[in-house]
């Protein structure tokens, strides 16, 4: 495999943030970050964030937090400054004022800049553990949080915890003869006429090169060569760490949907794509915040 260029990593995949590992030990951390006026919070609600503007984050003090949150350690700012997540209920869906509204990952994350990217998908990969999993999965007990908000220890058996990551894959399929068609599919789950790559979850035991050629097969019946590494980036859906894939296809006509998953596979032409991505055509395509979008995207400009 090749890697990509460092210049065109997915949008959600920068590191514009320190997130400043080593202090989350610091016995007392939270504590003294909470008080400290310097101090800059993210609030989480659901997987929602306030807007600064339409392309940045709007970071408050700790003292316009709600009481009910939970916290957790970011990093440091350009100043040196803490950087704390406050995480909220999905209910509390505005639960404090900003000046362009609270808006989800989904929609905004293409359109952040890369500090405030970065601190939005790390906020976000935490917030459901913190809010959901505050009981210890091997025997029931409630948890202690420790090491600021990155791990908890059952106090009943004496295990510790800490948030999850799921590797998957996703993939860009080439045409085996025509340098101008990449066939994308379309999931059951979705509206008519959107297409995107083939995904899916690493099995145990299974390699990302091996995932690659399993999850195409299975989704599309396509058997696939030349496997070369895209990017990666953090997908909080709920917890994926999702592992670009370019590849061609070895026979362009044994493309068919797996019927359950996927209904529909298509071979698209350059032009289409273009269009699809300007928003000038029907087909829908994923949005600028996904690895997806990058994948498509790179395809259609030639940069491979």
């Amino acid at each position: 495999m090749t890697a990509p260029d460092s210049s065109r990593l997915p949008p959600l995949a920068g590191t514009g943030l320190d997130r400043s590992a080593d202090e989350r030990a610091t016995t007392g951390l939270l504590d003294a970050t909470r008080v400290d006026a310097a101090t800059r919070v993210l609030v989480i609600a659901g997987d929602r964030a306030p807007l600064a503007s339409d392309d940045a984050l709007h970071w408050v003090s700790p003292g316009d937090v709600p009481a009910q949150a939970e916290w957790a350690f970011l990093g440091r700012g350009a100043s040196g400054q803490a950087l704390l997540a406050a995480v909220l209920d999905a209910d509390d869906a505005e639960p404090l004022p900003a000046p362009a509204g609270w808006g989800g990952l989904r929609a905004v994350g293409g359109s952040l800049g890369g500090h405030d990217a970065a601190a939005f998908v790390e906020a976000l990969s935490l917030a459901r553990w913190l809010r959901e999993q505050s009981h210890c999965p091997a025997c029931g007990g409630l948890t202690l949080l420790l090491d600021a908000g990155w791990s908890r220890r059952c106090p009943s058996c004496g295990r510790q915890h800490f948030p999850r990551t799921d590797p998957a894959v996703i993939v860009a399929i080439t045409s085996a003869h025509d340098p101008d068609r990449l066939l994308l599919g379309s999931n059951a789950l979705w509206g008519e006429n959107r297409f995107s790559c083939f995904a899916g979850f690493v099995e145990a035991g299974e390699s990302l090169e091996a995932a690659v050629i399993r999850e195409v097969a299975e989704e599309s019946g396509v058997q696939v060569t030349d496997v070369r590494y895209r990017g990666s980036q953090a997908w909080p859906y709920p917890r994926s760490l999702m592992v670009g894939f370019l590849a061609a296809a070895a026979d362009d006509a044994a493309a068919r949907p797996d019927g359950e998953e996927i209904v529909a596979v298509r071979w698209f032409t350059r032009d289409e794509i273009g269009a699809g991505l300007a928003g000038t055509s029907e087909l829908g395509l994923p949005g600028p915040a996904s690895i997806a979008h990058r994948l498509i995207g790179d395809w259609h400009a030639g940069r491979v």
